[in-house]
This record gives structure tokens, sequence and C-alpha cells, in this order.
């Protein structure tokens, strides 16, 4: 029997002979993590054990470089591993942990089942109140909120949520809120942001979700991002970056001139829409910028060569002046997320 797959996705490795750091394809299995150079080989590149490994983050050994952690074998043998975002490394860092930890209990992997833990009504449907609270009307409101010195993008507070279920009726009382609100957060369908949340969630309370308005939290398929909040002596920054981030991560993109494919950091901004790409591996500077605005975006059944294709997950970009950029997600769903992420930035108009 294979291994459980617990997460996949694209992070940048640092090579252990050359020291150069390269965008791979990386899955988290119940006793290791396996990286390939490509998502579709079939074979991968290297095998780390996660038996007796101990894990930093975050890992600051390489000055400038952000979002990086550090997995440590038992040999002495140290794999460094960076992702694109803060939240995208904090999640891949819970899951290895907990991963080790469930190898040095003799457990199997498997998300906290809330139904026993926080004894759960079986007739709760937490999938079907997900759903509501994201509704855009009559949902919980996203919010841009600041808090020491950052700016947190699409989250919303801790009361905000107990708030919402009091006045939906989906609970009685507060303290029912805070058991629903706390197998929302254990199942996935909340993330936690910010220290004081990220801290309760790690602690050993009852509730791991907080009623309280500094504890901030959001939806995973949110485009939530954290920023810092620069000051009044920092250089204005040109139109193209002045844009709230809105959703960012790896793809595809296939090269205008060669053809071939490479794995590329995109930024999503809106008001004005923009999309940059850059080198995962490393450099400040974009690549290329996408101009949103007036631009057709579709998902493609076949790639750019005519040859047809229903695992590809291709997506396409049409900008105004009739560009053309071909993308590819990892999952239907990922493409399914960015394509809704960048119509919606477009409809800004700017």
């Amino acid at each position: 029997m294979e291994p459980k797959r617990i997460r996949e996705g694209y992070l940048v490795k640092r090579g252990s002979m050359f020291n150069t750091w390269k965008p791979m394809w990386v899955v988290l299995l119940e006793d290791g993590i396996e990286f390939y150079k490509k998502k579709s080989d079939n074979s991968p590149k290297g095998m780390i054990p996660l038996k007796g490994s101990t894990l930093t983050s975050p890992c600051q050994d390489f000055g400038k470089r952000m979002f990086v952690f550090k997995i440590t074998t038992t040999k002495q043998q140290d794999h460094f591993f960076q992702a694109a975002f803060l939240e995208e490394r904090d999640a891949w860092v819970r899951d290895i942990k907990k991963a080790i930890k469930c190898i040095e209990g003799g457990q199997k992997f498997a998300r906290k089942s809330t139904r026993r833990s926080i004894r759960l009504p079986e007739t709760t449907d937490l999938g079907a109140l997900y759903l509501s609270m994201k509704d855009t009307e009559k949902g919980v409101k996203e919010l841009n909120l600041e808090k020491d010195k950052k700016i947190f993008n699409h989250c919303f507070t801790g009361n905000c949520v107990i708030d919402w279920l009091v006045s939906n009726k989906s609970v009685r009382n507060r303290q029912e809120g805070l058991v629903i609100a706390s197998s929302l957060l254990n199942e996935g369908y909340l993330q936690p942001a910010g220290d004081l949340s990220k801290n309760a969630v790690d602690g050993t309370a009852e509730n791991p979700f907080l009623d309280n308005p500094d504890a901030f939290y959001y939806f995973p398929d949110s485009g939530f991002f954290c920023e810092e909040n620069s000051s009044d002596d920092d250089v204005i920054l040109k139109e193209e970056f002045r844009g709230v981030v809105i959703k960012q991560g790896c793809l595809l993109k296939q090269g205008h001139r060669r053809k071939n494919w490479k794995v590329r950091k995109f930024i999503l901004r809106e008001d004005p829409a923009y999309l940059h790409y850059y080198d995962p591996a490393g450099g400040e500077d974009p690549l290329g910028t996408i101009r949103l605005r007036g631009c057709v975006v579709t998902s493609v059944e076949s790639n750019p060569d005519g040859k047809k294709s229903e695992e590809e997950n291709l997506f396409e970009i049409i900008t105004a002046d009739e560009v053309h950029y071909f993308l590819q997600a990892a999952t239907p769903k990922e493409r399914t997320e960015w394509i809704k992420a960048i119509q919606a930035a477009f409809r800004t108009g700017k």
C-alpha cells in the first residue's frame, strides 16, 4: 500500500551539490518528502525520510531569501525549501511537523476529527456552513486589517465570525459559536492569520478559535496575503505595483519564443489590475508584466500546439493588445481559482 499523500505543490529547493535554487514539485507523504523535477515525472529526483528529522522555521540562513524552512535528517543532512509566500510556508511546516510527530508516536497522519474531539452534533454540515459564510452578500465580510505594522488582506476577526454565527441563527450563543468556529478551523475551512490566532491553534486550549477582535482569520481560497506596511519615507511605487495583492503562487508558463514551459511565481494585484511573474528561485524584479484591463481569461482543453489533453489544467489570458499567455495550474480546482481571481481583478476597470 502506497503512503498517503498529505500535501503537494511547487516549492523552491536548494541543491545539495551546487547550492543552486530550483523549483521542484514536492510531495509530502506520511513517512517522507519526495521531490520531482516536473509534476509529470514518474520517478522522484530525491526522497527525504522524516523519521528522526527535525524542522526549522523560519530559516534565516540566506539573508534576503524569505519563507525558507529547513529539514535536518538523522544523518545531519540539511534540506532547504522556499515557499512563495508566508501562509504557504506555514501550511507546509504545520503538516511536516505533524507527520514527524505521528511517526514518533506510531500513529497514522489524520486531520483532527472535530466531531469526536469537540462533540460536534451530527446534524451540523460544516461544508454548507462554510459556503454560507463565503456568500458575498450575506456572509462574513472580508476586510483589509492592520496590526503590528502589517496589512492583512482579505481576512476577518474572530469576534466577527462569532457575531455572524449568532446573528445567522447557526448557534444559540457565543459559546456554541466557539465550538463551531473551532470545528471549521480544525477541518481547514478557516485559517489563522497573525501570531495571536496561530499561537492559539498550536496551543492546548479546548477551543483553538478565539472570539477576539485582535485574532485574524481567512478563508483558504480567498487570496489572503499579509504584507508589511510601508512608511511615508518609502519610494513611491510604480502604478502597476500599487494594487492590493489578492492572490499569488506558482504556475507553469509557456515562453513566447521557445514555447518551453517553466515554473514562475505569479502575483496578482487589483486596482489597478496587473499580473506579475517572477523567477521563483530568486530575484526581486519581475520577469514580466501582464496588464489585465480589457483582457479575456478562459480555460482551454488543448495545449497551444493543438494537442488534446484532459489533465493539463491549462488556461489562457488574452490581453487588450492581443498578446496570448498560456498558463498551467497543478489541479482543476487551482485553475478555477486563478481564473475567478483574475476575472475579479480586471473588473475593477483600471
